[in-house]
């Protein structure tokens, strides 16, 4: 039995939920299939830049989530090698596009924030896909509990491992032999940090901790790959505290980690995708596209993994509500000709979607890579470059990739 949904959103992350609530916003329903039995959480919380604020406000829960978390003012950069302060960036300055801001969001809290504007019955649980297939103008989702549903638009929000990607014909995301540890930590009463990114270089890792409200704190670290850590909180606990250890790194920085709890630890492998794929490859084929990190997989170095994904859904929702909200040509009469005409509408604001976001997608990509290969080089000569003369300029770079506005709603 098919079961008959005009769009259906695949993942329940950030971009599968964005564009749903974007497109929720122009008056057009979607279903969201989401493989896990509740919203995930990965990840703990993210940074988010200026260009997500952007995003936030035009689908409408900006100022709900502003009211939560703080906002930062600088950036403070330290090496642990020497134990100077090598940047101090401050976030208090006018870019392009306005004043920049910068917080760190819990992703729970940015989730069921979208999820209570949906509609409800819009986030579909326990709903994994396994194939797809054509049929005529629709395609044919199947999942594995035996469900098939027949959609008009269908759009991969499915992470890294993304299986509408897969049917697009990109390949699985390359690793780059580096792991982030993340962590969250909820004091009882105020942590008492300033509201700055705080971050701390050394011989092969980046770390940074970052306050997300009053006693709520982020933290992670990025360094060489280690399989026999990466399902092993302690000894990720561990192997953090150890590149933490030195003098030139504050006690309160290490009670933050020291005070984490085990199940509040996670690691997972760093992946991107090649910046060529993106020039060459589908991001939409059809009536059918991807967005998010099945888009975009990329390093965590600047940041904007999340936010690109909110840049994403907006852009998507304009574009496609653009497309299905065209009135029908005169000429346009049997039933036939109506799915025709449709489809064909479909598959250009979907072309109009990919052409936006490739070129985006390109630059973060090949920034964030670029990035993390200076700030965690382990060689004297890059350790001596990224404290003493790329450090402000890196610090510079994240403000200047976040200097974007993907726009209003708004199609007309």
């Amino acid at each position: 039995m098919e079961e008959v949904q005009d769009i259906v959103i695949v993942g329940a992350g950030i971009a599968g939920l964005t564009t749903s609530l974007g497109l929720q916003r122009l008056g057009i329903r979607s279903l969201v299939l989401e493989s896990s039995h509740s919203l995930r959480v990965t990840g703990f919380a993210f940074t988010t830049w200026t260009n997500a604020w952007k995003a936030l406000d035009a689908v409408g829960i900006g100022d709900s989530l502003r009211q939560q978390h703080k906002q930062f003012y600088a950036n403070l950069n330290t090496s642990t090698v020497s134990g100077v302060q090598t940047a101090a960036v401050t976030y208090e300055a006018k870019g392009k596009h306005g004043d920049h801001e910068v917080r760190c969001v819990n992703r729970k809290l940015l989730l069921e924030a979208f999820a209570k504007e949906l509609p409800s019955g819009t986030i579909r649980f326990s709903s994994k896909v396994v194939s797809i297939e054509i049929s005529g103008f629709s395609k044919l989702v199947h999942l594995a509990d035996g469900t098939i549903l027949k959609t008009k638009v269908l759009i991969g929000c499915d992470g890294v491992n993304s299986v509408v990607a897969k049917w697009l014909g990109f390949k699985a995301p390359t690793f780059t032999g580096r792991a982030a540890i993340r962590g969250c930590v909820n004091f009882k009463s105020n942590h008492g940090m300033e509201p700055k990114f705080f971050q701390f270089f050394g011989k092969a890792f980046r770390s940074g901790f970052l306050p997300y409200d009053d006693n709520g704190v982020y933290w992670f670290l990025t360094s060489n790959e280690d399989k026999e850590r990466e399902d092993d909180p302690i000894k990720m606990k561990q192997f953090v505290l150890s590149k933490l250890g030195n003098e030139y790194v504050p006690d309160e920085i290490k009670a933050i980690v020291e005070n984490t709890e085990l199940d509040s630890i996670i690691s997972s492998p760093l992946r991107y995708r090649h910046p060529w794929e993106l020039l060459w490859g589908n991001i939409s084929k059809e009536n059918v596209c991807v967005a998010g990190d099945a888009l975009h997989p990329m390093t965590p170095d600047i940041g904007q993994g999340g936010c690109a994904a909110l840049e994403d859904g907006v852009v998507l929702a304009r574009c496609l509500a653009g497309a299905l909200q065209k009135e029908q040509s005169e000429e346009t009469k049997g039933k036939g000709d109506r799915e025709r005409e449709e489809y064909k509408r479909i598959e250009m604001g979907l072309k109009k979607y990919a052409k936006e976001r490739r070129w985006r997608s390109i630059e973060l990509i090949s920034t964030a890579y670029i990035v993390g290969f200076v700030q965690q080089g382990d060689g004297k000569v890059t350790t001596f470059f990224r404290d003493n003369i790329l450090a402000v300029f890196l610090a510079g770079l994240m403000l200047k990739k976040a200097d974007f506005d993907c726009g209003k709603l708004s199609f007309s």
